[in-house]
Order: C-alpha cells, then structure tokens, then sequence
C-alpha cells in the first residue's frame, strides 16, 4: 500500500505540472500539494552550510519562473530516521566532507524510501576532493546492495525532461556525465560531481553567492537547466519518451536560447 502512495503521489505531481503548463496564471491556484519540494536530507545530524542554504528554494523559484510547474520556495529539512521522510518523493543529499557509516535507523529509513519509489539527488560541495561522494556512495551500497551506480547515457529523459542538455554543469564543470542507481526504470540516485547548489546559492542581498568555474555566467545558465530537468525529471517521471508529446518537445526545442 505505501508503494502505491508514492505512485499516486507522482501522478497528482504529473495533474499539478500540465494543469500549470496550459494555464500558468493559475499557479497560485493549484496550491502546494504536489508541489516541487526541495527537501535537504539529514544524516547524523548534518546541516547545509550557510553559504549554500538558499540553493533548494531558488531550485524551485527557477522551476517556477521557467516553466510554470508548481514549487515550494521555502525548502525544509528531513531527517534520514524522520517519519516525515515517506511523506514526499524527493531529496537531497549535500555535503562536503567525509560521512560516517549511517545508523541502523538511518539505513533503514532511507531503504524504505527508495524501496517505496522515492528519488534522492547527491550533490557533492566539494567535488574536487569527493570524498562526500566516496562516503555516500559507501552508505548507499549499504542501503540498495543489490543495485549497481551506472552512468546515464545523454540519450537519458533526464537530460530533455524541460531543456536538452548536453553534459552536467554546476559550480565547477565537473564530469561530462550523470551516475545513477536505476531501479524500475526511474533514476532514484543520481549522483552529482558538479556542485549544483553552489552554483544556485544567493546573498540575503541577492547576488550570486559562489562563482562558477570556468565557464562564468553561461555555465551557470546550464547549471540552471540541469536542476530545471532534474525537478521536471522528478514531477513527470520518463514521460518526454512517450511519442504522444513528441509535439511539444520540438516546440521547446524550437524555443532553446543559444
């Protein structure tokens, strides 16, 4: 029954994301239930750091500027032990640093999350190092043994869910790929190299908090992009390959800015 919870959650994300999309003026309308929420995962106590802490709500404040699908801009924190972690699809997993070996409520919390269809995006805020990736990574083989990280092809619906994007970008460049943990067809761990959330971060005056490297203002752009698909990725699941919106794909890409 819990499995068929996170189920109709995504069909009532998919209503929420075309009703939005035909009728944008009524975003306001369709309220927050089904809505984009960018939750930030806790384990063992962790928080985002400052620098950072407004990247999760500028996530959906772009997914709403750009496409019109519902987000909530104030992001909340969930615990890997939490109840509240089944209550939603999505999170995210950032740090910087190495992690410990997750507790036995931690494992178990985040097995029954994945196991139910919930989708986790690793973001590593120090890249360079990896060893925040390394250790999560290690954490996850505890989490999903049976379940190998595979690269995602460019071919992947991940990469064309709102833009067509060529290679992962954030606040550094980063690999040219994705890497996932796929199950059932869906993406439900996808691991960054990249520093997303630094290249979202802001001020409290509102400048950009981190710069990106080296490609300045065009990467951040595609940076931008990235997180757009991923939360659309998350909303309308593998939807761009069914041939019924072949229509509107072309009209987006009629519409790419350079």
């Amino acid at each position: 029954m819990a499995s068929r919870g996170f189920r109709l959650t995504r069909r009532t994300l998919l209503a929420g994301v075309a009703a939005t999309l035909l009728a944008p003026s009524q975003v306001r309308a369709f309220g927050q239930a089904g809505a984009f929420h960018p939750r930030m995962l806790t384990v063992g106590g962790r928080r985002l750091d400052d620098t950072r802490a407004s990247a999760p709500g500028r996530w959906a404040w772009e997914l709403i500027r750009r496409t019109s699908a519902p987000g909530r801009l104030v992001a909340t924190r969930v615990a890997a032990d939490q109840p509240q972690l089944l209550a939603e699809p999505f999170v995210i997993w950032a740090g910087d640093t190495e992690l410990a070996p997750l507790s036995r409520s931690e494992l178990r919390g985040l097995q029954r999350f994945l196991r139910l269809g919930g989708m986790i995006v690793v973001d590593d805020n120090d890249p360079e190092r990896g060893a925040f990736s390394r250790s999560v990574r290690r954490e996850i083989a505890r989490v999903l043994p049976e379940s190998p990280v595979v690269r995602l092809e460019n071919s992947h619906v991940v990469h064309k869910t709102f833009y067509l994007i060529d290679r992962p970008v954030g606040r550094v460049l980063g690999p040219p790929h994705l890497e996932a943990i796929v199950r059932g067809g869906n993406a439900q761990v996808i691991f960054l190299a990249h520093d997303l959330l630094g290249a979202l971060a802001r001020t409290r005056r509102g400048s950009w908090a981190l710069e990106v490297s080296p490609g300045g203002f065009r990467q951040r752009e595609y940076a931008i992009r990235l997180a757009v698909n991923l939360a659309m990725y998350l909303l309308c699941s593998d939807y761009k390959d069914d041939q019924v919106h072949a229509p509107w794909l072309m009209r987006r890409r009629a519409r790419r800015l350079p």
